[in-house]
């Protein structure tokens, strides 16, 4: 995945995704390659926020 990705970058581009195959704009020869794309962009999100959690807990943890 590429370092400068951010969650919220990451999270405009699939909704820009999900944007432009709800409204037809891909074409058959792109689906695939959209479709793979958000599928990677959906992991990182995930584990973005796996990783936040974690922190969070921890940093919580710390706290008490």
């Amino acid at each position: 995945m590429e370092n400068h990705l951010t969650y919220e970058s990451a999270y405009a581009e699939l909704q820009e995704i999900a944007t432009e195959i709800e409204n037809e704009t891909i074409t058959v020869d792109q689906l695939a390659q959209k479709l793979n794309r958000a599928a990677n962009l959906i992991e990182f999100c995930q584990a973005k926020l796996r990783s936040t959690e974690t922190e969070v807990n921890k940093i919580i943890g710390n706290m008490e």
